[in-house]
């Protein structure tokens, strides 16, 4: 009787994204292994003092070698149960030659091994050097280096990440391939922190995609931290570029579930945009580092194979095998969801829900298997009001003509229903503080910088609006800035209010009229939600006047909002 085939794995798609700590390492330091060899200076600790060690640095073989490993060398107690262990393979002599018996009292016994090329990484002294002979130190020839004298500590996609979590990772059992054991995974580049600044033929590519990749430039393909001086954020019109990433990739049918790969502090932005926009019934995952790949207490390696495990699990499907949970963000083995989720500080376990009401949906085990202890009633990704196959193909936006605001057609998705990047709407936040206004005098005048902001939105921008961050828990402003919010909403700019900093309650939809109230949202999340409303029901209309509306001008108004409301009610 023939075996059973085992059943196919699971397949997850695996989508890197921007500044991401998670696909972040160290930099590669020529070791003095190499040093010593080419007569260079020894790197040596902070007080002078001789190193006790190399970092070692996941590396190919070239060709086999065999090696000699000294028996009961794993742990300190082996040699306490010798009596359970086999003899070993053989012994090396003081002169260190290899026989199968003892030649003498000192001989060493080990066993004896050959390392070949096809059995993947191994962690190895770091043996390169600078084109001039010089030793690498940092990421760059030297501090501030421009870019092309700098080599690049970002991976391009996750695939590298996953090969060295699988060859070091070790599991609860002692055992490694804690992630293809369980899943095969595909790599789609959507906004990544590291790029092929020479480009890079199709054959090479280990993500998904077709043909070659031609040169990448810096701060337009590809968005990394690090070196410092280097930094660069993604624009508005990537956020289209990766929704629709991630979006083909979802309903191809091939995925079991998906994993976003962000930067600490602007995964849960992401995650709570795909949340909105992604038409899918699988779950989505967020997850980021604190700490970079390969450093000590590095918590990202952890949350990728939890976040594989959640996937497998199925804890987040309802009876028909769709997702009820909704994007999450998987932290430190605790689920968030993407709505609530933020991050507090700068540590393993720095995540913290926000809203006051819930947020931490379940565990990742330890002990005991994954589990969910709560569901949200907001919207989520297949059921949301915004999501990408909701969204219109255009809608109206507003803009300036000389004196006089008009009404023009914005172009929301392409005929094959991609999220086009001239649509992604301008929103801005603005925070009230207690002692900011200039004088009392509740002039809109005094708020230039909202003002300049209102006229550069109607020539520019025609889908834009603002965030208003006021007080606990009304989202009050002072009387200046109402005032200058009121004349953008009467230009047919859409306001949102929400309290300060982590608010703990919703707002009140009646009392602050021609605004939406942004119910327990922090400003960042519901920045991204009027964005999204932005592009399901076009700006406001505006007034002939926005200083002096018509009572009909102002009951048109509040008709609009009050659809927006409406998704901020359940979002």
């Amino acid at each position: 009787m023939a075996d059973r085939q085992p059943p196919s794995k699971p397949k997850i798609a695996i989508f890197s994204g921007p500044t991401a700590t998670i696909q972040n390492t160290e930099p590669l330091v020529t070791s003095n292994k190499a040093r010593e060899k080419y007569g260079l200076p020894l790197r040596r600790n902070s007080d002078g003092s001789a190193m006790r060690f190399d970092a070692l640095r996941l590396q190919r073989l070239a060709a086999p070698v065999t090696v000699y490993i000294e028996q009961f060398s794993a742990h300190p107690l082996e040699r306490d149960a010798a009596e359970l262990y086999a003899p070993p393979d053989g012994y090396l002599d003081s002169s260190g030659v290899f026989h199968k018996e003892r030649q003498g009292p000192k001989d060493i016994p080990v066993y004896e091994v050959t390392l070949r090329p096809e059995d993947g990484l191994y962690p190895l002294p770091y043996m390169a050097r600078q084109a001039d002979g010089q030793p690498w130190e940092t990421d760059g020839i030297k501090p501030s280096a421009p870019p092309e004298l700098c080599r690049q500590p970002f991976f391009p996609n996750a695939s590298r990440l996953l090969e060295e979590i699988d060859r070091l990772g070790i599991g609860d059992d002692g055992v490694p391939n804690l992630l293809s054991s369980k899943a095969t995974f595909d790599f789609y580049r959507a906004a990544p922190s590291g790029g092929y600044r020479r480009g890079l033929p199709e054959a090479e590519r280990t993500d998904v995609g077709e043909g070659d990749i031609p040169p990448e430039t810096l701060g337009e393909d590809f968005f990394p931290y690090r070196p410092g001086h280097l930094r660069r954020e993604p624009s508005m019109a990537i956020l289209a570029r990766l929704t629709n990433v991630v979006q083909r990739a979802l309903v191809s049918g091939q995925y079991a579930g998906a994993i976003w790969l962000e930067g600490s502090p602007f995964v849960e932005e992401t995650s709570y945009w795909l949340n909105l926009l992604i038409d899918t019934t699988l779950p989505i995952v967020g997850n980021a580092s604190q700490r970079a790949h390969g450093a000590l207490s590095n918590d990202g390696d952890r949350n990728i194979v939890d976040s594989v495990d959640y996937i497998i699990s199925r804890i987040w499907a309802d009876e028909n095998g769709r997702d009820c949970i909704g994007a999450v963000v998987i932290q430190d083995e605790q689920i968030f969801t993407a709505r609530e989720v933020q991050k507090g500080d700068a540590r393993p376990g720095g995540y913290v829900a926000t809203g006051g009401h819930g947020g931490i949906v379940g565990t990742m085990g330890q002990p005991g298997p994954p589990a969910l202890t709560f569901k949200t009633v907001k919207r989520y990704t297949y059921t949301s009001a915004v999501n990408l196959s909701r969204l219109p193909q255009s809608v109206e936006g507003t803009r300036c003509d000389g004196a006089r605001i008009m009404r023009v057609s914005v172009r929301i998705k392409d005929e094959r229903g991609h999220l086009l990047p001239p649509a992604i709407p301008k929103v801005t936040i603005v925070k009230h503080a207690r002692y900011l206004p200039e004088d009392g005098s509740g002039d809109p005048a005094a708020e230039v910088d909202i003002l300049a902001r209102i006229e550069k939105n109607l020539r520019e921008a025609p889908l834009s609006g603002f965030v208003a961050e006021g007080s606990a828990p009304f989202g009050s402003m002072s009387n200046s800035v109402d005032a200058a919010l009121k004349r953008a909403t009467l230009s047919g700019i859409p306001i949102v209010r929400v309290g300060r900093g982590n608010a703990e309650g919703p707002m009140d939809p009646k009392r602050n009229p021609l605004s939406i109230a942004g119910s327990n949202l922090t400003a960042t999340k519901a920045r991204l939600l009027l964005m999204a409303c932005l592009m399901k029901f076009g700006s406001l209309p505006a007034a002939s006047d926005p200083k002096k509306p018509t009572p009909a001008e102002l009951q048109a108004v509040e008709s609009k909002l009050a659809e927006y409301q409406a998704v901020f009610d359940t979002h």
